[in-house]
């Protein structure tokens, strides 16, 4: 999908994180989200997540396909893999969003990461970052909200919505490592 993002403006940004006792050597982020069930991805914000898949773009380009609802709008996220490796992802995606006023698009770049604190004690650091695409600008302008105020909405709904998953995402990755360590496969 092509959009003009405004890259110079922040609709929202997020950093959530959650402390867990796991081997780091046997966390792998990105096998965690490329085997991701959408029973699981919905555990992991109850009532707010819908669907999780995984594919590939046309030029082969893996992808995280996720829907949820940030707020009162219905988030379809199609992420492209920028980083992807065990302890780090950065995934973007130009996101469509059905709000109660239609259909819109947003940028939105999901990083998640592990940092070994001490031995088995580790931290799940969730940051999300979205940015409003010419699209949006104009969807916003239409229905007469100001930029300022769509972006206060956005802050909240997904600084809110942040809270809730980070800590089920930290326990979900470290179950997964923990069903699938990598140190035995070494």
């Amino acid at each position: 999908m092509s959009a003009t993002v405004r890259s110079d403006l922040v609709l929202s940004h997020a950093v959530i994180t959650a402390d867990v006792t796991a081997n780091f050597d046997d966390i792998d982020i990105e096998a965690w989200l490329k085997n991701l069930p959408t029973h699981e991805y919905q555990r992991c914000a109850p009532g707010d997540h819908k669907a999780a898949g995984y594919t590939v773009d046309d030029d082969g380009t893996p992808m995280s396909i996720n829907i949820e609802m940030i707020g009162s709008g219905l988030v379809i996220q199609q992420y492209r893999y920028e980083v992807a490796s065990p302890h780090y992802c950065k995934m973007v995606s130009i996101s469509d969003v059905l709000s109660p006023a239609g259909w819109t698009t947003t940028q939105v770049i999901w990083e998640l990461g592990i940092e070994q604190l001490e031995g088995d004690q580790l931290r799940y650091v969730n940051t999300v970052t979205s940015h409003p695409t010419e699209d949006f600008l104009k969807f916003i302008a239409d229905k007469g909200q100001t930029y300022e105020e769509a972006a206060a909405a956005r802050q909240k709904a997904s600084g809110q919505h942040c809270e809730i998953e980070t800590p089920h995402y930290a326990a979900s990755i470290v179950a997964y490592a923990n069903a699938h360590p990598r140190s035995a496969a070494s």
